[in-house]
């Protein structure tokens, strides 16, 4: 395992690598029609979760200084919710650019510093009991990351599907 720069990060590393596994575990065997159901019509659908997935790697990105642009923001730039008569690119579209960030994003998180991290990164939560910092904001990004690899887990399920696997894929270097 690689050591990052920061000291705080060495909980983040696992924790952004065994995403990087999940993101194709938890999509394996979910077709491209399958990821447009909603249950009950209420839901969020997998493509949606797992295009909010791939736009939370160019936020991180962007927060550590990265210039690389999510070409489907408007469809999930900041969580934005689901809208029914927007067309979402394909699953297989999604996981090519789930793979083109993620490298990059990794090797970032390895190089970034301590210093770096204490700067100012305003999230407009305005939530008194914790800095808006680029640290938190990298919190953020993982805690949402774990979100929504839960609810495509659910997904799964809903959709008749086996429970996500745990298998690693050790040639998956991000």
């Amino acid at each position: 395992m690689e050591i990052p720069k920061s000291k705080k990060l060495e909980i983040i590393i696992p924790a952004y690598r065994w995403h990087s596994q999940q993101f194709y575990n938890a999509l394996q065997d979910i077709t491209e029609e399958m990821a447009l159901q909603r249950n009950d019509g209420n839901t969020n659908h997998v493509l949606w979760m797992a295009g909010n997935l791939v736009n939370d790697r160019y936020w991180a990105g962007n927060i550590l200084g990265m210039k690389d642009t999510d070409p489907n923001a408007e469809l999930f730039n900041a969580g934005k919710a689901i809208e029914d008569n927007k067309i979402y690119p394909s699953l297989q579209s999604l996981k090519e650019e789930w793979h083109k960030i993620s490298p990059g994003l990794y090797e970032r998180l390895l190089q970034v510093s301590d210093e770096e991290l204490q700067e100012a990164y305003n999230m407009g939560l305005g939530v008194s009991f914790f800095a808006e910092n680029k640290l938190n904001a990298i919190g953020m990004f993982i805690g949402r990351e774990d979100y929504l690899l839960g609810q495509i887990g659910l997904m799964r399920k809903l959709l008749g599907l086996q429970g996500m696997s745990y298998k690693v894929d050790e040639t998956l270097a991000y």
